[in-house]
């Protein structure tokens, strides 16, 4: 724990952000981190509480009491080692991860949690800066090799530490560069990519091959799943990995966008999310892109309300947008969550982003009935207020409106993996359109093909960085140990 008394003695204190006339001219990161002490008084606050429910929280157990009162202490090295023992990325998570574990915190339950997230991007920032990040390559190699298709958060994972204890591990990526959708759906102002680059670095050192431009089969020719981002060059078959690898892990997260398919869905100017944002990933790179879909001077409204739709605010508000508004078909939900009701659980509350703040008209409890356009191209957007009732919703009664539009963004979220990815390798689906694999001990992320496993949002559906970095390495125990018949690495 940190300072005893140092829950009753200290708030609180957020991180910081640059003015929003600064950095909505810019692509840049504007999250100014703590300070060593800034980090230490916040360390301070972690209690002496018993049974640290924000370990459950986080999906990947971080230790959090420990490196919590390591900082308070100023072992910042010990700190990383600590963090580093259960998740391969911190410098992701401590960026974009939600912080469940700050809704767990016990300290929570009446007054505000330890800024753990803070604490946690001080500590992995520090080590960077110390050099405390080092490759870490097998003394021992083992000569099997492993497949990891996808090289988001979940495939890197697995491939580092498979890499850690002697295999040889060949990531398979069909676009241009590592990262997955932490490359190209994650806007650079939240997370600049320069954190994958020395992260690809550090598991290149160690051993991992990354072979991009590479596509495990094909995408289908027609529907939201042609829409998937896809800069591939080379293709190659299950088949041949079959063949090539004595284990393959499918890591390729849920891509398919979920469409709208109302009147007027095919005018232009109405795009998935994931059209739009790649694109200005991309662009900021020094890649060139064939017609980009831009947002200045123009009307935009996007429809969906998490974290997709908060990005694309963002990015419409950096291009220049005219006006930005955004739609979520569930109620307004209240400013301040029932603490005593649903802690240590994720709670429901108004969550005001800082691209919402960058300026933005939110619309709640309201859905798309039709998109209204002249020549061909979107002008508009009927839409009809809802209530949930008996189950569904219900559209209430006389509040129809049509609100101008020039383009549309659809970040309703996803719905399943890319189906040829799992086809191709004869995988059976859960009910959901996902791969089905189980993560007990029986099960072990294996599919019902030989050999082949699966983790991450393929697996369980779209989900948090940090749960994919979960299932990647508890994939990796499972497969070291299809491999060798028992396995050191964590589960």
């Amino acid at each position: 724990m940190g300072k005893v008394t140092g829950f009753l003695e200290f708030e609180r204190l957020e991180e910081g952000y640059e003015p929003v006339e600064k950095r909505v001219k810019n692509y840049k990161e504007f999250v100014i981190g703590l300070s060593a002490e800034e980090a230490k008084v916040q360390g301070a606050r972690c209690m002496d509480c018993g049974t640290p429910f924000c370990n459950n929280g986080c999906p990947v157990n971080n230790i959090i009491p420990d490196f919590n009162d390591l900082v308070y202490q100023g072992d910042w090295k010990n700190a990383i080692e600590v963090l580093h023992s259960t998740n391969n990325f911190p410098d992701f998570t401590g960026r974009v991860c939600p912080a469940p574990c700050e809704a767990a915190c016990v300290l929570n339950i009446n007054n505000d949690a330890v800024g753990i997230k803070s604490i946690e991007h001080a500590i992995i920032d520090r080590a960077w800066q110390e050099g405390w990040v080092q490759p870490q390559p097998a003394q021992v190699k083992t000569g099997k090799k492993v497949a990891v298709v996808g090289s988001g958060p979940a495939g890197m994972a697995a491939a580092q530490q498979l890499a850690r204890v002697g295999h040889d591990v060949t990531v398979f990526e069909k676009n241009d560069t590592i990262g997955g959708l932490l490359r190209f759906g994650i806007p650079d102002f939240k997370f600049d990519k320069s954190h994958i680059d020395r992260r690809v670095q550090q598991m290149q050192a160690e051993g991992v091959v990354f072979q991009t431009n590479t596509i495990v089969g094909e995408l289908p020719k027609s529907g939201a799943a042609a829409k998937v981002t896809n800069w591939a060059q080379t293709t190659i078959t299950p088949e041949q990995l079959n063949k090539d690898f004595d284990a393959v892990i499918l890591a390729g997260g849920s891509e398919q966008s979920r469409d709208l398919p109302v009147p007027g869905r095919e005018l232009a100017g109405i795009h998935f999310a994931m059209e739009f944002l790649p694109q200005q990933n991309r662009v900021n790179a020094g890649g060139k892109v064939k017609e980009q879909i831009r947002a200045e001077g123009k009307h935009v409204i996007v429809i969906g309300g998490g974290d997709t739709g908060s990005d694309c605010v963002g990015t419409s508000n950096r291009h220049g947008a005219k006006s930005v508004v955004q739609f979520e078909v569930m109620p307004r939900p209240p400013e301040e969550e029932d603490g005593p009701l649903t802690w240590p659980y994720w709670p429901i509350k108004l969550r005001t982003s800082s691209s919402h703040e960058e300026g933005c008209e939110r619309e709640f409890a309201i859905a798309t009935k039709e998109f209204i356009g002249e020549g061909g191209k979107v002008t508009g957007v009927k839409t009809v207020r809802v209530e949930f009732k008996n189950g569904k919703f219900e559209e209430v009664a006389g509040s129809e409106q049509t609100l101008k539009a020039d383009l549309v963004l659809l970040a309703m979220g996803f719905t399943n993996p890319v189906e040829t990815l799992l086809t191709g390798f004869g995988v059976d689906k859960d009910g959901r359109g996902n791969a089905k694999a189980g993560t007990e001990a029986d099960t072990g992320y294996k599919t019902n093909v030989a050999k082949v496993f699966a983790a991450g949002d393929v697996r369980r559906g779209q989900s948090l960085v940090v749960w994919a970095i979960r299932e990647g390495r508890q994939a990796a125990r499972e497969v070291d140990a299809f491999l060798m018949g028992a396995s050191t690495l964590p589960r």
